[in-house]
Formats: C-alpha cells, sequence, structure tokens
C-alpha cells in the first residue's frame, strides 16, 4: 500500500514509519494538517492515517477540505478522544474508520487493509465465531467472552484455519502447509504454537474448544454442538 501518515508526534511517526515499511508498504509523512492536505491533494495514496489533533489545520477540516476537493482516498482517523462525538464528527466530515490511541500496529495495519480493499470493491472477509470465540479477520480482532485476546502471527494464522474448517478435524499436514509451505519445521515448532494458541483462548475459560485428535491433527469446536 502507498500510505500517507499525517501526524505530529515524532515518536509514534516513527513507530508507525519502521512497522509499516518493514511489512512492505511505502510511506510518505506529513507533520501538520497543510502539509499534509498538500500532499494529499497532489498525489494519489492508497489509504491515509490522519491525526484528528495537528498544529495548524486540524484533521476535521484536512479531511473536510479533501472531500470537498473530490478525493476520495479513504482516511482511517486517530484520537485521543474515545467518545461518540469525536467519532461523529470524524465520519461527518468523511472519515472511513476510526481508531482510539493508543492502538496496536497491527490492528491499524488491518484497518487500512481492510478500508483499501473496500475503495477496491474486493470482497473483505466475514468474521468468525466459534461459541463465544469471535475473530473479525478484517481487524484482526481476537475476542472471546468479551475479552480481547492477543495472539502472535503463527498462532493468529492457524486460528483462522481451524476457525474457518469448524467443526471439521483439521490435520496437522494441513496446518503446516498453511503456516511454513513445503518447508515445515520439525514437530515440536507446530505443538508449540498450538501450546500458545490453546493458553490464549482456552485457559483463561471454562469449556475449552480446542481439541487435539490424536494421530491426526486439530479442531475448534463449540463441545455442546459436536
Amino acid at each position: 500500500m502507498y500510505i500517507l501518515v499525517i501526524e505530529d508526534n515524532p515518536d509514534l511517526v516513527a513507530n508507525l514509519y519502521d512497522y509499516l515499511e518493514r511489512h512492505g508498504h511505502t510511506i510518505d509523512v506529513a507533520y501538520d494538517g497543510s502539509s499534509g492536505l498538500r500532499f494529499a491533494q497532489e498525489r494519489r495514496y492508497d489509504v491515509m492515517v490522519l491525526d484528528l489533533m495537528l498544529p495548524g489545520m486540524d484533521g476535521l477540516d484536512v479531511c473536510r477540505h479533501l472531500r470537498e476537493a473530490g478525493r476520495d482516498t479513504p482516511v482511517l482517523m486517530l484520537t485521543a478522544r474515545d467518545t461518540l462525538k469525536s467519532k461523529l464528527d470524524g465520519f461527518a466530515v468523511g472519515a472511513d474508520d476510526y481508531l482510539i490511541k493508543p492502538f496496536a500496529l497491527q490492528e491499524l495495519e488491518a484497518r487500512l487493509t481492510a478500508l483499501v480493499r473496500r475503495a477496491r470493491g474486493e470482497t473483505v472477509e466475514r468474521p468468525l465465531q466459534v461459541a463465544d470465540l469471535k475473530f473479525d479477520p478484517a481487524l484482526m480482532r481476537i475476542e472471546r467472552g468479551g475479552r480481547v485476546i492477543e495472539l502472535p502471527p503463527i498462532p493468529l494464522t492457524i486460528l483462522r484455519m481451524l476457525m474457518r474448517q469448524s467443526p471439521r478435524v483439521v490435520r496437522r499436514r494441513e496446518i503446516e502447509q498453511e503456516v511454513w509451505g513445503d518447508s515445515p519445521p520439525d514437530s515440536d515448532a507446530l505443538r508449540a504454537h498450538m501450546h500458545l494458541l490453546r493458553n490464549a483462548i482456552d485457559k483463561p475459560f471454562e469449556k475449552p474448544l480446542l481439541r487435539t485428535v490424536r494421530g491426526t491433527g486439530y479442531q475448534i469446536a463449540d463441545p455442546d454442538e459436536v
């Protein structure tokens, strides 16, 4: 993605730049609203990250001027204000999504990807649910019993696969192929990631959903329904 970041906090900009560049994206940065608006009008970006509070011209004015100029670049607005009015104000001037500070960089990237796909008319993967376990692939957000769960990339990939296939038992080889392609590591690697996944989605809760089928593979299912 070609991303414009308009943000006046240099530490946050550095974190965004490092993370997004490392994940293969191209970034332009503006530290004030006027410069950001000029960048957005002169170049064609896939998506914009726009801070609400900026020196000079704030994020609301930047977004308003952008839309009045006929530019339809998707805008993700950042703010420290966790209020309904702030969100409604942002949507009213043409913002497409809202993220409250502080936030996980993984979630930011997932939201930007979802905005770009939507703008291009691409299909966004539907949310998944097994019992009270919920996974929204568009936002990379996992919840169980109302509690947000954080997972490293490999356990997250395994969770998505098992939830897509639920209640089918997924063979070990299928999971290894999904995660590592044709060069899987030794068998202990998958076992370690499954241990992390089980601790995250089952250990804090009364009803286990992740089941090991000895000699075959793994299954995520509601035990009351299988």
